[in-house]
């Protein structure tokens, strides 16, 4: 059924009778809308699962570690370090909270940046795997030479059901979903190419540039704030996930080659 997570009787509507749910949403680009819908949202979730005595899987990102040179791990401290990351901060809190008091579970998985067949939306998205299944160059909004920790969609798909099957002592935790062996993206959509017998040709919009370029682009203005992701190698350390359930993400050699394809066969 359709549902607005901004209307609270709506969601309510939405999760009666249900003994677990997965919240895989995704808000438009907007630090403005974010401040406002991301707290309300959850604040959503949190009481119709609370009323329906659910469970929670959140698909969460990354943003809240803020810059880190280190590999991330899950108890690293919340950084609020720009509008979007704040906003992820506090939704952390909001379902930390609720988990504390006893109101309700919720298991947090948090995934890098994303990839996989039929996934436009994505830095490796039509803009790129798209762009080379036409024969065009592959145009990315991020350095292609540093090495960046990628999700694969249906990893995602495999740890969310992971969770949904764990018991309750998997909840009110944060998980980081394994990921394939860090590559960067040129490497990855390489080989996304060569399983379409093609040479790609990339293009990168270098990151100085993204402020002045920002001024003309709402997405790009939304992504300033966001460079620390792209301006190091980006290693997401999945030690904990996969020591409790499992420890073999796809090969980025599978995915790409199966989100290359797909983009062949919809060209």
């Amino acid at each position: 059924m359709a549902c607005d997570v901004l209307d609270a009787e709506a969601v309510g509507r939405a999760t009666e009778g249900a003994q677990q749910i997965v919240v895989a949403v995704g808000l438009p680009y907007d630090g403005d809308f974010w401040r406002v819908a991301w707290p309300r949202a959850m604040t959503n979730f949190i009481n119709a699962c609370e009323g329906a005595r659910a469970r929670m899987v959140f698909v969460d990102n990354l943003y809240m570690d803020g810059p880190q040179n280190a590999p991330l791990r899950e108890d690293m401290p919340l950084v609020p370090f720009g509008v979007k990351p704040a906003v992820r901060v506090e939704t952390t809190r909001i379902w930390m909270a609720a988990t504390e008091a006893g109101r309700t579970r919720v298991a947090a998985l948090r995934a890098s940046d994303f990839y996989g067949p039929g996934i436009t939306l994505s830095h490796l998205g039509a803009n790129a795997f798209g762009a080379i299944a036409e024969r065009k160059r592959a145009l990315l909004l991020a350095p292609p030479d540093t090495q960046h920790d990628f999700a694969y969609v249906p990893d995602v798909a495999r740890a969310v059901v992971t969770l949904l099957d764990a018991p309750d002592d998997a909840y009110g935790h944060a998980w980081h979903l394994p990921c394939a062996p860090m590559r960067t993206p040129r490497e990855i959509v390489s080989l996304g190419a060569q399983a379409l017998d093609s040479a790609p040709g990339i293009f990168a919009l270098p990151l100085a540039l993204m402020p002045v370029l920002g001024l003309g682009s709402p997405l790009l203005r939304e992504m300033t704030e966001m460079r620390f992701l792209w301006d190091r190698p980006y290693r997401v350390d999945a030690s904990k996930f996969s020591s409790r359930f499992w420890s073999d993400p796809t090969p980025l050699e599978v995915g790409a080659a199966a989100t290359a394809r797909s983009f062949a066969s919809d060209a």
